[in-house]
């Protein structure tokens, strides 16, 4: 499972959901921090950030060469 932090009309999310659906990857969550102050102060310059079960982030920029690493 992985969870793509991220906000609402943010162009580098958008390009970061393209890398991640280019690299195909599966069970992806979207979780917009606008409204939710802890993720806010945790997210909030760092966003789009890719986060997996265990807990392991990949802040942006990635590409799909990176994700793949990261992934493995």
């Amino acid at each position: 499972m992985f969870t793509l932090y991220q906000r609402d009309d943010c162009q580098l999310c958008d390009q970061a959901l393209a890398v991640l659906a280019q690299a195909r990857v599966a069970d992806l969550d979207s979780v917009f921090i606008d409204d939710d102050p802890a993720l806010e102060a945790r997210y909030g310059l760092r966003v789009p950030v890719l986060r997996d079960a265990r807990g392991r982030e990949l802040d942006w920029p990635f590409d799909v060469a990176a994700v793949d690493a990261w992934i493995r």
